[in-house]
């Protein structure tokens, strides 16, 4: 399993990736090798506003349904329209062609609530034990 060191990460196995304001979210490694084959996406409009914690949208497998949380407050500025047609995408390539949606960062102080590379790893092993 892949847990790139200059991603930040939730509990809920979402990833982050920072750029200035704009926050890139996507799910992880691990979450997709649980959900399995993935099948159905469902993601929020451009201009939706999402908040830190909270669902939204959907990641459907042949296994489970599951809902996708904000790692950060803000406002959706893009969805990965492809990522919709061929949601297959995230069991091949969740960080790079299989990111989930760009947003704006609502409160860069929600920053702290997310887990570095290893602090999620130990959260994995914590999880499984």
């Amino acid at each position: 399993m892949e847990f790139p060191e200059d991603l930040k990460y939730t509990k809920e196995h979402e990833w982050v990736k920072v750029n200035g304001e704009i926050a890139t979210i996507g799910i992880t490694d691990y979450a997709q090798e649980q959900l399995g084959d993935i099948v159905y996406l469902e993601l929020p409009a451009e201009g939706e506003a999402v908040e830190q914690g909270e669902p939204f949208g959907v990641v459907e497998s042949v296994k489970a349904v599951s809902d996708l949380y904000a790692a950060l407050s803000g406002t959706v500025l893009e969805i990965n329209d492809p990522l919709v047609e061929n949601p297959e995408t995230l069991n091949e390539d969740c960080y790079e062609e299989g990111w989930l949606i760009k947003i704006k960062i609502g409160d860069p102080k929600e920053l702290k609530n997310l887990m570095d590379c290893k602090s999620y790893q130990a959260h994995i092993k914590e999880e499984t034990a």
